[in-house]
């Protein structure tokens, strides 16, 4: 999976961190003082990452628990993410992390502890509820056999009874969370789009009969379960399209499980869109015309996407989800 595997000095002795050497049957890695003076230094192609991929193993420094951005999640509490890698190994058209960093190679962080006490440093006052969310800068749960990180999070919001986890994924990579107990608290939320617009957009990605099956054995052994319907892509037969993922995921899904579903069109950063158009420039999401939005995002102008957005969501009613469960996502 990766060419080379570069580890920070300070995180020798970590044993999560030799944990994934072993995993991944590293045993020479090249040893650096500090992540930052390698990884995003030197523009390297987003396209490289199909023959050459390389890993570090680092420590985040900073703010390890950020504010999320309005219309993140639903609207019934305070709304953080938490950066425990940077990067992806799928390779999504539309994907933003394209504009953001400068470097495809995937960064794991090791330091759980301290991402941990800055959650429940957060979590201070009772009457508050508290959303923490993972996979803002790469998928949450992909790499999870290799990290191990599951069993400490499930540790972590087992006792903070005023927080909630989200793991975003397009994966179906479950079995670290099926040898957990099911926690209220913790939600497992798939992105997903009608298989067509996989095949064009979401390369390496697991299929859609692929994350429904993952959603059915999560959902069958009581673990609670998010949908996000994004990227909404236009085409002319979108609605039938969404039909038909709306009945399918009806069948894989327990509706007591069902948290939320979150809808949004597909949209970009100024950097990423420029991205975009040049590893991507046949993509077929790009035919329609965009402009800048209300928050410096360009996607389609507000008429259409707020028809489309409308289209999905009575598709979802309709179809027999409760109105009260499905929002927009990253709309004014």
């Amino acid at each position: 999976m990766f060419n080379q595997v570069f580890i920070e000095k300070s995180c020798l002795s970590n044993l999560r961190a030799q944990n994934i050497l072993n995993k991944l049957n590293k045993k020479d890695p090249i040893i650096i003082d500090d992540h930052e003076s390698f990884f995003n230094k030197v523009k390297k192609p987003y396209l490289q990452k199909r023959d050459n991929l390389n890993l570090f193993i680092a420590e985040k420094k900073g703010r390890l628990v950020k504010e999320a951005p309005d219309a993140y999640g639903l609207d019934n509490g305070k709304h953080y993410y938490f950066i425990h890698a940077y990067n992806c190994i799928y390779e999504c058209h539309y994907c933003y992390l394209q504009g953001y960093f400068h470097s495809p190679d995937i960064v794991l962080f090791v330091n759980y502890e301290d991402i941990g006490m800055n959650i429940k440093e957060l979590c201070h006052n009772k009457n508050e509820t508290y959303w923490f969310h993972a996979g803002e800068f790469s998928d949450s749960l992909a790499l999870s056999h290799i990290t191990d990180e599951i069993p400490y999070l499930y540790e972590l919001f087992g006792p903070l009874k005023n927080a909630k986890l989200e793991l975003r994924t397009k994966s179906a990579n479950i079995k670290a969370i099926l040898k957990q107990s099911p926690l209220e608290n913790i939600i497992t939320s798939f992105s997903l789009s009608p298989q067509s617009h996989l095949k064009q957009t979401e390369e390496k990605t697991p299929s859609l009969s692929t994350r429904l099956k993952a959603i059915k054995k999560l959902s069958d052994h009581g673990h609670p379960i998010g949908i996000h319907l994004d990227p909404i892509i236009f085409t002319e037969n979108f609605k039938q399209e969404y039909e038909i993922l709306a009945k399918e995921l009806l069948e894989h899904l327990d509706s007591k499980l069902l948290q939320y579903i979150s809808i949004g069109v597909v949209r970009f950063s100024k950097e990423s869109f420029y991205q975009v158009k040049k590893n991507y420039p046949q993509s077929f999401f790009l035919a329609e015309n965009m402009n800048t939005s209300f928050d410096g995002k360009i996607r389609y102008p507000r008429p259409m996407r707020m028809w489309i957005l409308s289209q999905v969501k009575q598709i979802l009613i309709q179809a027999g989800f409760p109105v009260e469960k499905v929002y927009l996502c990253m709309e004014d």
